[in-house]
């Protein structure tokens, strides 16, 4: 892989490029980075794999711009895509990362091979429920220190709840107190938890490219429920359900792999397979 800077309005973005095979553009979910889509990309020289860490995560800055928008994050992907002349790309994304890559396959469908929805964490409207809990977090950070910001969100209705039912969530968001800059992740966090991915279920519905959307169960932040609907919603979508980061992270990750791979090696023409 390699890593470039893309400067877009103040904000310097860190770009990973492994520059051969076909373009698959994959992107990370809220407060991660290239490390989540490494993890979970099953490369082959056959899939060229682009990432841009979006503002503020990873080593991206944060610019000066507010709000933090999955519009902002969708409109610098595909910035960079035309800084290195790719035109037509399999687009896809993890939790964040899919809103952004289904915004992408809505706005400009001619450009979109195939996408790929993993672990939604929206549908169609601005902030879902699911999401509630990134702006509790937001919201303590802006109100108190980071040590009593962090125990008064552990001490929360919300963290009994996701302790009980999904503590790989709370374990992910207790980590947002750990980041040097407060301000900025709350900024990140409240302004991302509200927003949306602009799409209409009926836009939604009149895509055409091949679609893969992986979902699992015992996760607050990425329910089920949204990979189903959203499944069901864009025709010829293929559902795989995989096991749950919280209860096996090993068979996990082994599942998103493997059902990446098959989906890539069916979409991508096989001239680049076979290149």
């Amino acid at each position: 892989m390699t890593e470039t800077s893309l400067l877009r309005d103040d904000a310097r973005l860190s770009v990973f490029d492994s520059e051969a095979g076909f373009p698959v553009v994959f992107q990370h979910g809220l407060g991660g980075d290239r490390a989540q889509v490494a993890e979970n990309f099953p490369d082959r020289p056959a899939f060229r794999r682009l990432t841009v860490e979006c503002r503020a995560q990873g080593r991206s800055s944060p610019g000066s711009i507010r709000p933090f928008s999955l519009a902002m994050f969708a409109d610098d992907v595909l910035a960079a895509c035309d800084a290195r002349g790719i035109d037509r790309f399999v687009v896809g994304g993890i939790s964040m990362g899919a809103a952004i890559a289904l915004r992408i396959a809505v706005r400009h469908p001619e450009r979109v091979a195939g996408l790929v929805l993993a672990r939604p964490a929206w549908l169609f409207d601005p902030a879902p429920d699911n999401m509630r809990p990134y702006g509790e977090v937001a919201a303590r950070m802006r109100e108190l220190p980071r040590d009593a910001a962090r125990n008064a969100f552990a001490r929360s209705k919300t963290a009994e709840t996701l302790r009980r039912d999904a503590p790989d969530n709370l374990a992910s968001l207790l980590k947002f107190f750990d980041r040097p800059d407060l301000g900025v992740t709350a900024d990140l966090l409240g302004d991302i938890a509200a927003d949306g991915p602009g799409v209409t279920e009926a836009e939604a519905a009149a895509l055409s490219m091949p679609t893969l959307v992986i979902g699992h169960g015992v996760d607050h932040a990425h329910p089920l429920g949204h990979a189903q609907r959203l499944a069901a919603t864009i025709p010829g979508a293929r559902l795989v359900e995989i096991a749950p980061k919280a209860t096996d992270k090993p068979r996990h990750i082994a599942e998103f792999r493997a059902a990446l791979d098959d989906f890539l090696r069916a979409t991508i023409p096989i001239r680049e397979i076979h290149a």
